[in-house]
């Protein structure tokens, strides 16, 4: 008679499934909900105030821009007339009507002698802001909240003129 073969069953304890099962259905703890929302707290804090500056920042072209177009058209009106100025009931004004509906920007001109110096000043979430063009194409930022440049040149970040 041959030998009988016994076969040995390895059984899963009931106490290892059931802690499976409590675990998947247990979900997280208060200290892991905390560690999450103060790791979010802190990256929040780092980004939103540069995001802010980032917004602020992509606004100031358009006053930029609206100078430029100005000194531009300035500059075709002396090439017609050999004048930036026109006889105005106060005395000369500049020849080209300042641009007006600039975003976040009231654009004036005033008569310097033989020239002319145009400004936009910052409004509403630029104020503070504050950039000039003469009749010699020289740009300075005259104000800014972080601090105006030295140099001539127009600043969107403040303090050093951008390359």
């Amino acid at each position: 008679m041959p030998a009988r073969r016994t076969r040995t069953r390895t059984r899963t304890c009931p106490c290892f499934a059931r802690s499976l099962h409590r675990a998947a259905t247990r979900g997280f703890t208060l200290i892991e909900v905390m560690i999450v929302v103060a790791i979010v707290a802190i990256l929040a804090s780092v980004a939103l105030p540069a995001y802010t500056a980032y917004l602020q920042r992509a606004k100031v072209p358009a006053g930029l821009d609206a100078l430029q177009s100005y000194f531009t058209r300035m500059e075709q009106r002396f090439q017609d007339s050999g004048s930036y100025t026109v006889a105005g009931a106060g005395g000369p004004a500049c020849a080209v009507a300042v641009p007006t509906g600039v975003q976040n920007y009231t654009i004036t001109c005033a008569v310097a002698g033989t020239g002319y110096t145009a400004t936009a000043t910052g409004t509403g979430p630029l104020a503070g802001y504050s950039y000039t063009i003469n009749a010699a194409g020289t740009r300075v930022t005259t104000a800014h909240p972080k601090g105006a440049p030295a140099g001539n040149c127009w600043s969107i970040r403040g303090v050093s003129c951008d390359a």
